[in-house]
């Protein structure tokens, strides 16, 4: 049997330890029969590991170069941290393969100290790909996108862990990012499968 790719690991792990089915209130005032929590599974072990490789892979399948990687704190933190530590694992055993360096945006400028807005990398013209864990209406995403725009970066590419396919969060994530691709892992109606199929096998 083939190995599984990171992406198809990281989908099993979400579906068993993010995805919860009952009713929840969103951050986006909504409300849904179904909740996931990516960061159960980015600030896991082995599903922060698959986190970054399974990102590095679709960044390498869609011809993005880049050399930093950010988004808005909190949600972005393991993904940031994860992609970068992947990026130097890959130069190490791929000498050229790009090394990923890590920025975060505050909510808020800092009110003391250098007064930034972002932390770690950042320079001018330095090509960036921002992420999200998981996209609804996509203000998140869009407050990142935003932030390393005006810090002079140039966004090369929007990724988010999972989609849940709202009627207004793709169109206005990718109208921040333009002419920048929107790309996403899973749909939230795959991980919902998969979890179903885990549930199923468990029972029978």
């Amino acid at each position: 049997m083939p190995n599984k790719s990171h992406a198809q690991q990281l989908l099993a792990l979400l579906a068993r330890t993010s995805f919860k089915l009952g009713q929840f209130k969103l951050s986006s005032g909504g409300t849904s029969d179904y909740y996931i929590d990516c960061r159960t599974t980015t600030l896991h072990a082995d599903g922060g590991r698959l986190t970054g490789h399974a990102i590095l892979d679709l960044l390498e399948a869609s011809n993005i170069e880049a050399e930093a990687v950010g988004g808005l704190t909190m949600g972005a933190d393991p993904i940031v941290s994860n992609v970068a530590t992947a990026s130097a694992w890959r130069a190490q055993s791929l000498p050229g393969s790009p090394l990923l360096h890590g920025f975060l945006v505050r909510k808020a400028e800092k009110a003391h100290g250098t007064g930034r807005r972002i932390e770690g990398f950042c320079r001018e013209g330095a090509r960036a790909v921002i992420v999200d864990d998981v996209c609804t209406t996509g203000a998140s995403t869009i407050v990142a996108i935003q932030a390393a725009k005006e810090a002079g970066m140039i966004v090369v590419a929007v990724v988010c862990i999972v989609e849940r396919e709202e009627a207004n969060g793709r169109p206005a994530v990718e109208a921040a990012a333009a002419p920048a691709p929107f790309l996403r892992l899973f749909t939230a109606n795959e991980v919902r499968a998969e979890h179903v199929k885990q549930f199923a096998a468990e029972q029978s």
